[in-house]
């Protein structure tokens, strides 16, 4: 006796293949904005001496998903906090000792008016024609004051991790309410991490 099978996919009615279909296209999309946000990522990162202390120069490919342009594009500010771990390695037997914790704010919005996006961090406000090189500024960190004379022991050993993520708090409230449980309302890099040795500083001024 002959047994015939089949296929399940066969028998399906055509309305319940274009259901599916829609459903698969639907989660392409989502997992596609999904990704687009994961793609941000601190390039590199330095710590650097000057007369007055230490200040970190990094690198940061920032990538908004299209939740995040749309809502820039209606005139929502969006707040970053960039944030560094420096800490000195005490050995095995012991935890490390923790040195500094500085935060540096960031905001990007688009003015309606000048139609152009502002960039301020820090001090320094910038604007830009377009998105791609409003977020090439933000992500550009120059002289970031970190630390003051004498924090750091030059030839000694220390460990640093740099992130920026999205301060959502800073949402308007109906948006950060829903931001707790939205990932498309989320942006993180992931720690970026490494160790170097302290430079010496360079002289101070002279007084005047």
């Amino acid at each position: 006796m002959m047994v015939f099978f089949t296929p399940c996919c066969a028998r399906c009615d055509p309305p319940i293949r274009w259901l599916v279909a829609l459903l698969l296209g639907a989660w392409l999309v989502v997992a596609g904005s999904a990704l687009a946000s994961d793609r941000s990522a601190i390039k590199q990162a330095v710590v650097k001496p000057t007369p007055l202390g230490y200040v970190l120069d990094a690198d940061i490919d920032i990538v908004l998903n299209p939740t995040l342009e749309d809502a820039l594009i209606r005139g929502i500010n969006l707040h970053f906090l960039l944030k560094l771990e420096l800490s000195r390695p005490r050995g095995w037997w012991w935890f490390d000792e923790g040195v500094a914790e500085p935060v540096r704010k960031m905001r990007i919005y688009y003015h309606l008016l000048l139609r152009r996006y502002v960039v301020e961090s820090g001090y320094t406000t910038q604007t830009a024609a377009t998105l791609d090189e409003a977020l090439a500024l933000l992500g550009r960190v120059e002289n970031w004051p970190v630390l003051e004379r004498g924090a750091l022991q030059p030839g000694q050993r220390y460990d640093a991790r740099l992130r920026l993520r999205l301060d959502t708090a800073q949402l308007p409230k109906p948006l950060s309410i829903g931001a707790v449980t939205s990932d498309k309302w989320e942006l993180v890099t992931p720690w970026y991490g490494w160790s170097f040795e302290a430079p010496a500083l360079p002289a101070p001024p002279p007084l005047p």
